[in-house]
């Protein structure tokens, strides 16, 4: 008795099931914050505003996790993404990506450190 499993088949599938659940949870994780951020901010006279910037920033996270799943894709789909989304240099924003993200993750390390190194201690709340 012995079944027979079209491996690349579901593998393709499955793969593909998968990236989408972590490009939903990513962007879901990445609206509860900007949530929080906007609840922090936001007035009567100037949520309007906030909003259009929050709605753009949303779109432009959405485009990115877009490219950056093309990267990871096999190259038939890859060749899908590639005619819906135009002309678009990828390697560009690719390396554009990787530099912002090491700029970003070396300035929150320095921030925490920082920020770390200046908190009060137990010994020094003690003291007084």
């Amino acid at each position: 008795m012995s079944i027979d499993i079209d491996v690349t088949f579901w593998s393709q599938h499955v793969s593909f099931f998968l990236i989408g659940a972590i490009v939903l949870t990513s962007i879901r994780g990445f609206i509860l914050t900007l949530t929080k951020f906007f609840y922090a901010i936001a007035s009567s006279k100037s949520s309007n505003i906030i909003l259009l910037a929050l709605a753009q920033v949303m779109g432009m996270y959405f485009v990115s996790s877009v490219l950056l799943m093309r990267m990871n894709m096999p190259l038939e789909y890859r060749q899908i993404i590639t005619q819906v989304l135009g002309d678009l240099q990828f390697s560009f924003y690719h390396r554009w990506f990787d530099v912002i993200f090491l700029i970003s993750a070396i300035s929150s390390i320095v921030t925490l450190y920082l920020l770390h190194k200046q908190a009060p201690t137990s010994e020094k709340l003690n003291s007084f």
